[in-house]
């Protein structure tokens, strides 16, 4: 997180001067320009599960082109964001950079206020629609990357230990604490039983405990609010016919800790398979063909990311032009080049919100034509 956080900044840093307008050739008796120009006042939204590297990609982008920003860290998290805010506020003019600390008290009309030009979030999609109904009162411009619901299909023909090992890391790296986790399994019958063996292999393998013991391999979710929230998607697979092959029970003792769990013979009616869980849970529904997985893949409501192991070639471009996401992984949970930029689609927000293109995003463009007095 944080040495991402630095990476953000030094990005954005060497990108700012390189963001410019256009000449036009109009007639040779005018100049025409397209110039972009500060948008004023950003508000940054940022969530708790990356407090670091997250806000420095928005504060870092609305600095260099010129904003100043208003930020609200997560109240989850925000010791974190009032440490952030005071390093960025040594280097630069008072004022540029302002705190305001609280939970959706505090957000809500922070998004609505007048004087606010761009609210840019990253976080649920709940918070993410109360900040667009709010932005919409003032005129607004809403940058918004919400939750997702993030499909992972494994097709006939790949080998299951390493396709086990790919969905281990989508589903419990963090905690399943991540934007991009993957949320929901598809898997060939083909492959399906030895999948599935080899991913609760995977998950018991895992050591749940603190992040400051060395051997820990699976730390706590966030608080007791979020476990509950998990606890009761896992709870309701179970009762619609799901079964826990591993997990699913809340441990005993002090701490918001879950154990990595894989769900079996989850349908795609189950509030797990819809709804974002964002915990450590693998819920698995077999399919029939590739075309299947596609199309259960492509019926949620949400659009952030999505994940496909496949050997075919014919079967991978199918899926990244079909697939209704901001970002398509193929034959990898994570990965990419750092200048790449995804607009995510449906529930999970629209814009770009990292990347070059997120300097346009804080930017507004204005047309010059400049003619000479020749009167």
């Amino acid at each position: 997180g944080v040495e991402a956080g630095i990476g953000s900044l030094e990005q954005y840093a060497e990108l700012g001067p390189l963001h410019r307008g256009r000449s036009l050739q109009g007639g040779w008796d005018a100049t025409d320009l397209m110039v972009h120009e500060p948008r004023g006042v950003v508000a940054v939204i940022t969530p708790w599960n990356d407090p670091v590297a997250v806000p420095c990609g928005l504060l870092g982008a609305a600095l260099v082109t010129g904003n100043t920003v208003v930020f609200k860290p997560s109240e989850r998290t925000p010791h974190t964001g009032w440490r952030l805010a005071a390093l960025l506020a040594e280097e630069l003019p008072a004022g540029v950079v302002n705190l305001v600390l609280g939970d959706g008290r505090a957000g809500e009309p922070l998004a609505g206020h007048p004087g606010v030009h761009l609210v840019a979030h990253v976080g649920s999609t709940a918070t993410g629609r109360a900040i667009a109904r709010a932005a919409a009162g003032s005129g607004a411009k809403v940058l918004l990357e919400n939750g997702g619901k993030d499909p992972l299909i494994v097709d006939a023909g790949v080998d299951a230990e390493w396709a086990a090992q790919q969905a281990a890391v989508g589903c419990f790296a963090n905690a399943g604490q991540i934007c991009t986790a993957v949320e929901r399994v598809y898997v060939h019958a083909d492959v399906a039983a030895e999948f599935t063996d080899a991913l609760v292999a995977q998950a018991r393998a895992l050591v749940l405990g603190s992040g400051r013991d060395p051997d820990t391999t699976l730390g706590p979710l966030v608080d007791q609010r979020l476990r509950d929230g998990v606890h009761a998607q896992v709870r309701g697979a179970v009762e619609a016919g799901a079964r826990a092959l591993t997990g699913g029970e809340v441990p005993k003792g002090p701490g918001a800790f879950y154990p990595a769990t894989v769900l079996q013979g989850c349908t795609d009616d189950m509030t797990v398979m819809q709804e974002e869980t964002f915990g450590p849970v693998a819920p698995i529904r077999v399919v029939a063909s590739f075309e299947e997985a596609l199309a259960a893949a492509s019926s949620s409501s949400y659009g952030l990311a999505a994940v496909v192991l496949t050997a075919s070639m014919t079967h991978a471009q199918r899926a990244w032009r079909e697939l209704p996401v901001g970002t398509v992984k193929i034959n990898a949970v994570f990965g990419g080049a750092p200048g790449g930029a995804a607009q995510p689609q449906r529930s999970s927000g629209h814009g770009f919100g990292y990347g070059p293109e997120l300097l346009d995003e804080m930017t507004t463009t204005k047309v010059v034509h400049l003619a000479a007095y020749d009167r």
